[in-house]
């Protein structure tokens, strides 16, 4: 089990409007939407803590536009279960079949999509890890890529596809997008190495966007991360940020990428600190940092999500290497938060409103999830 659920090999881990009210307007829905969220960052924002039911430990996934989340909870008995929990706070708790019952086996989530279908993994009895999909009846198909025993599904879009990540005999990773129909295409991303680590890579929870496009990034034979841009055709682009470094560890990454193809990603310079990005589909990168980010090695900026008016939700370590969450508004206004009691916070996903949520973990180090109400 990782921190937010996130299988990736990321640069932190190297180691309605309160009191407003709007007249009729001729708006169009997605104009309305951008500035609500613009508003929205500027005003006080309501944070609550919630726990699944049984968890030891509580994780957290991502949250859809209807403010449904789904996530994961480690039991007594270090047994993980997934969770989705409705915008009343009511929760519902799954397994998928075959899961195991022994400790470090069972079922976890990953994306959501806005029907409430979710994907994730399933470690079965042999500790072999499958991936499954859950429609929103319930319903659930669990798969492998071929000839994988380490299947990790990341994100779902509106259409029911999957794109994720899967590493084969040699543990040489490459990715791969899962349809509907339960087709599944293999890609690897040009450039990519072909020696153990090396390989394609995504992040949860949205790597793939309504159309079918999907971001991500790729470690070559030197162990550097590019970022790519796979289209619905099938074609790859790759990106990297002028700045970025080109050492092991170094380089740049797409985290999350919005319905227009606008992607929020994050480099890591020749000095080793984290630095935001936002790369425009026409290919345009922007970098930014959170004034209160360190600039050591290993500190810094780091987006994981945006959403569709281009709002954006990650995290930033300080100067005392401590975690925190931000929210980046799309007029570029940056909002830092922590939920009450957090000595360690990660905002992993945004949705189209601006709800954010997360996970902290309190002074004894037990791990909660949050949820950030504009």
């Amino acid at each position: 089990m990782k921190i937010f659920r996130s299988t990736t090999t990321t640069p932190i881990a190297s180691n309605s409007l309160n009191g407003s009210h709007f007249r009729r307007t001729t708006l169009p829905a997605w104009a309305i939407s951008l500035l609500l969220t613009t508003i929205s960052f500027s005003q006080a924002a309501t944070i609550i803590t919630f726990d699944a039911p049984g968890a030891v430990l509580t994780f957290v996934a991502g949250i859809n536009p209807a403010g449904v989340i789904t996530g994961g909870y480690i039991d007594a008995n270090n047994v993980e279960h997934t969770y989705l929990r409705a915008p009343d706070g009511t929760f519902t708790t799954y397994d998928a079949p075959g899961a195991g019952t022994g400790p470090g086996q069972g079922t976890g989530p990953n994306g959501i999509n806005p029907a409430g279908a979710t994907t994730g993994t399933v470690t079965d009895s042999s500790n072999a890890t499958h991936g499954y999909v859950r429609a929103p009846d319930g319903a659930i198909t669990t798969f492998d890529a071929p000839g994988s025993t380490l299947t990790v599904p990341l994100g779902i879009n509106p259409a029911g596809m999957i794109a994720g990540y899967y590493p084969d005999a040699s543990f040489v990773f490459h990715g791969f997008v899962r349809y509907a129909n339960g087709t599944i295409t293999i890609f690897d991303a040009p450039g990519a190495g072909t020696d153990p680590g090396e390989g394609t890579f995504m992040s949860i929870p949205f790597p793939i966007n309504p159309m079918g496009t999907i971001t991500g990034y790729y470690l070559d034979a030197s162990f550097v991360a590019h970022g790519f841009v796979r289209h619905p055709n099938g074609t790859i682009t790759t990106f990297d940020v002028p700045s970025a470094g080109t050492g092991p560890g170094q380089g740049t990454v797409g985290s999350g990428i919005s319905p227009a193809g606008v992607i929020a990603g994050s480099y890591v310079d020749s000095n080793n600190v984290i630095h935001g990005i936002v790369r425009d589909a026409n290919g345009t990168i922007t970098t930014f940092d959170v004034p209160a980010a360190g600039t050591l090695p290993g500190q810094g900026t780091q987006p994981l999500s945006i959403n569709a008016p281009g709002a954006i939700a990650g995290v930033y370590v300080d100067a005392n290497n401590v975690l925190h969450g931000f929210a980046r508004a799309v007029n570029d206004t940056i909002t830092t938060f922590d939920p009450p009691g957090s000595v360690f916070t990660i905002a992993g996903s945004i949705n189209p409103m601006g709800t954010i949520t997360g996970i902290y973990l309190d002074a004894s180090g037990v791990s909660h999830g949050f949820l950030r109400t504009p």
